[in-house]
């Protein structure tokens, strides 16, 4: 998919999620937000995936291990086929399958995600799988730039370069604000493109917001063999809906029907300036 027809997908996807979050009265809004356009430029266009065949071994894998901002992922699995989109309409409700984090009883779910520390290090054992089995599958894995406060990551990331696992990408969603606040604040980061090179991982710092940033940075892999790729995707937290963008508030805020109706039109005008029709 080119990289216009990818920005308008992006837009409807963040109009389905909120529509999603809408209905079911609650969600995380800001960070799905903001990963929006990394998973819409990696499940459109650089992961080899089979909707028809979810568990085709030579598949990429994609783990996100801030599970909490699983909204996105929900849209975009259901756009692209791997359940019925009318599904969506069930999110967080009794007894449904799209709970609030990934649940791998969904097709396309590689494995169960929402404790914050975790999904780099099965991404490590993943990828290393693949270099031993001989195997062309890429492992990619999306954390939280909050989530870096957690010690497993760390381990993961020295097991990662120690194994040399250039089939690995990990990607942060550098929103800059948590739960409670600025991540500067909570626990302070900076710099931590310097601390993941440190830890021998090629770093790429691009505007994680930017569509044709985030498709070079991912065709570009690898760029430097032996080593694992970290992406730092600097994104703003809520972005595409005005008032939420940069408001921690919105972490997890559930847009009331005026807000709805706002944010819809503002993506709606979004995705026609990208020559697509809009999807209100």
């Amino acid at each position: 998919m080119e990289t216009t027809a990818l920005k308008a997908k992006a837009a409807q996807i963040r109009m389905d999620l909120l529509r999603m979050i809408h209905g079911a009265k609650t969600g995380h809004t800001g960070g799905s937000l903001s990963n929006t356009d990394i998973l819409t430029a990696l499940y459109y266009h650089v992961m080899k995936i089979d909707p028809q065949n979810p568990k085709w071994e030579k598949r990429d894998r994609f783990i996100a291990s801030k599970g909490h901002s699983v909204e996105s992922l929900w849209c975009i699995l259901a756009d692209l086929g791997f359940f019925p989109k009318e599904e969506l309409k069930t999110f967080s409700a009794f007894g449904t399958r799209l709970i609030g984090h990934p649940n791998n009883k969904v097709a396309g779910i590689e494995m169960n995600t929402g404790a914050l520390g975790h999904g780099l290090a099965i991404s490590v054992g993943m990828a290393l799988a693949a270099k031993r089995d001989h195997s062309s599958y890429r492992v990619f894995c999306l954390m939280g730039d909050g989530e870096q406060a957690e010690g497993s990551v760390w381990e993961a990331a020295m097991a990662g370069a120690h194994y040399k696992l250039e089939n690995l990408v990990g990607i942060i969603d550098r929103n800059r604000l948590q739960i409670s606040g600025s991540t500067e604040e909570v626990m302070g980061l900076d710099p931590l493109e310097d601390k993941w090179a440190a830890f021998g991982w090629h770093v790429v710092s691009i505007d994680g917001n930017d569509m044709d940033s985030l498709v070079q940075a991912f065709e570009a892999v690898p760029e430097a063999p032996g080593k694992p790729t970290l992406i730092m995707a600097n994104t703003v937290k809520g972005k595409g809906v005005s008032f939420a963008e940069n408001v921690a508030h919105w972490h997890h805020h559930v847009p009331n029907d005026e807000q709805l109706e706002l944010a819809l039109a503002e993506l709606t005008a979004l995705q026609e300036s990208y020559g697509q029709k809009g999807t209100v």
